[in-house]
């Protein structure tokens, strides 16, 4: 699984645009360039996972291998 370090781009594990502008925002103190994973064209997982968090992971495990970038993922 990649690492983030300073000046990597993370990778937002949504497509959900309201979701993506809400990261982004939390974000932009820190200055982390941010793409959603629907930008780069990465398909959605399927959701099976038994908690918001189980689903969470499922997502930004997925965004990370797609894009060989550390991912960040809500499911709320």
């Amino acid at each position: 699984m990649p690492r983030w370090t300073p000046g990597d781009t993370l990778v937002l594990a949504t497509h959900n645009p309201g979701k993506v502008r809400e990261i982004e925002d939390l974000l932009r103190p820190f200055a982390v360039p941010v793409v959603a994973a629907g930008a780069l064209g990465l398909p959605e997982p399927e959701e099976t996972g038994l908690t918001f968090i189980a689903n969470a992971e499922l997502k930004a495990r997925a965004a990370a291998e797609g894009s060989g970038k550390p991912s960040l993922a809500d499911d709320s």
